[in-house]
């Protein structure tokens, strides 16, 4: 199997930018990485963030994207599952699953964000419980003729789903792991998982990896099971540029998560609270010489290709989800000539 090189495309809103202007400019973004060769596209699931995004709605932009492309596989990075209606979800994905022509990667999450809990009415202390119950009721829609379910949150009786999934029985699932105990979790249930580091290190995910991939050996799963990185990539043509020209856009990104992971800390259902709060500080004091060794891979298509052979040998990666704009804030001439470069110089010599 070879190296899978994606994207993480939040459709990021530059200042001033009109909502149509947005869309018309990431679709753009898009339909280059189909002309380059990208594997993936994976999108973001991001709400009421005005400033930042327009992603809030992943599924309807991927059956547009998959009515544009041909060749480009289109993932979800992730679909908040808590928030969601079971049923509904598991008819518009195996219905994307169609209209796609089966190039459909569904990941799922729970986010890590009380507040957009808070305004769709759901409490984040049962986002556990409620991703656990979801899950297992999209898998067993798509995988039994009919199905009834009882929980805590859902119940069902006698249920067929319309349509079934092209794919079977249902299209690849990739789980998020971010909080050390998630990983040996989603190992013993045998997925594959998105791993980031915008909160740790990329140092930091290596136990983690280890502790999934001992749970999934453990449980008799076959292989060793997948992970995926999420970690902003940017190239450029020298080393100076490539550092230089995200340094504007990469900086405020970093300091404002560190303010949003503090203020999480205060909400309702939030865990681990104290190591949010001093998380959440350190980010919003971190240096760039920090983000570059820790959470970041900038260069030219060789120091690239260096950096991306280094981890796959420590971690045991099975492909990136680049964000090619982290912050948002990098000019769209030079996140597309970064895109073409990773593309055409650097994911080659992975095949």
């Amino acid at each position: 199997m070879s190296f899978e090189f994606g994207i993480f495309h939040e459709f990021a809103r530059y200042a001033g930018q009109t909502d149509a202007e947005v869309f018309a400019q990431s679709f753009a973004q898009v339909d280059a990485a189909e002309r380059f060769g990208l594997d993936v596209v994976w999108l973001a699931e991001l709400h009421f963030l005005p400033e930042r995004s327009v992603a809030s709605a992943p599924l309807l932009l991927a059956s547009a994207i998959a009515m544009r492309t041909r060749r480009l596989k289109i993932g979800i990075a992730v679909q908040v599952l808590p928030l969601c209606h079971p049923l509904r979800l598991a008819e518009e994905v195996a219905t994307l699953d169609h209209v796609s022509g089966g190039r459909l990667i569904f990941g799922v999450g729970r986010s890590g964000f009380p507040r957009t809990y808070e305004a769709y009415g759901v409490p984040y202390a049962e986002s556990r419980e409620r991703f656990a119950e979801v899950l297992e009721i999209l898998e067993r829609s798509w995988r039994e003729e009919r199905f009834t379910f009882e929980g805590t949150f859902y119940n069902y009786r006698n249920i067929k789903i319309v349509p079934r999934p092209l794919q079977k029985p249902h299209p690849p699932l990739r789980i998020a792991a971010t909080s050390a105990d998630t990983y040996p979790t989603i190992g013993a249930m045998g997925f594959p998982i998105f791993v980031a580091v915008r909160l740790g290190t990329i140092e930091e995910l290596g136990p983690n990896i280890a502790a999934y991939r001992e749970a999934y050996r453990s449980a008799g799963h076959a292989g060793q099971g997948e992970v995926y990185l999420r970690v902003p990539i940017y190239v450029g043509e020298t080393e100076a540029s490539a550092r230089a020209d995200p340094e504007h856009s990469i900086m405020p990104f970093y300091k404002a998560l560190g303010a949003q992971l503090e203020d999480s800390a205060t909400r309702a259902g939030a865990r681990a609270s104290e190591q949010r709060v001093e998380r959440g500080q350190a980010l919003q004091t971190i240096s760039y010489e920090d983000v570059l060794r820790d959470k970041v891979i900038v260069g030219t298509p060789d120091s690239v290709t260096k950096r991306l052979r280094e981890l796959i040998s420590k971690l045991g990666l099975n492909g990136v989800l680049a964000e090619p704009n982290c912050g948002g804030l990098i000019a769209n001439e030079k996140v597309m000539r970064s895109l073409q470069l990773m593309c055409e110089q650097v994911a080659p010599r992975f095949r």
